[in-house]
């Protein structure tokens, strides 16, 4: 399917599956979000230096969610184990 997706007010022809499409344009929409927020703050700068610091502002927020899912990843193999403990013991104890 193709699709064209804006940047900045920029188009960008994509060729994506369908049941990609939702995807693509929520992220479009939230890169757009981004470089608004910026565009405010920063006012009519180059739109290069926008969209990098967009760029960056989207990565840090990926990493930061990657670090939770880790988190949370590590916390369940935690559980997992506490669990595997405690039912060894339970049944090291009827022994």
């Amino acid at each position: 399917m193709r699709i064209n997706i804006k940047i900045d007010g920029k188009g960008f022809p994509l060729i994506i599956n369908n049941e990609d499409e939702e995807r693509y344009r929520i992220a479009a929409k939230r890169v757009n979000e981004v470089v608004l927020k910026f565009r405010e703050q920063f006012g009519e700068r180059d739109s290069s230096d926008i969209l990098a610091m967009a760029a960056f502002q989207i990565a840090l927020n990926s990493n930061e969610l990657q670090q939770q899912n880790d988190r949370t990843l590590f916390i369940e193999e935690l559980k997992n184990l506490n669990d595997d403990i405690s039912d060894f013991l339970k049944e090291k104890k009827k022994r």
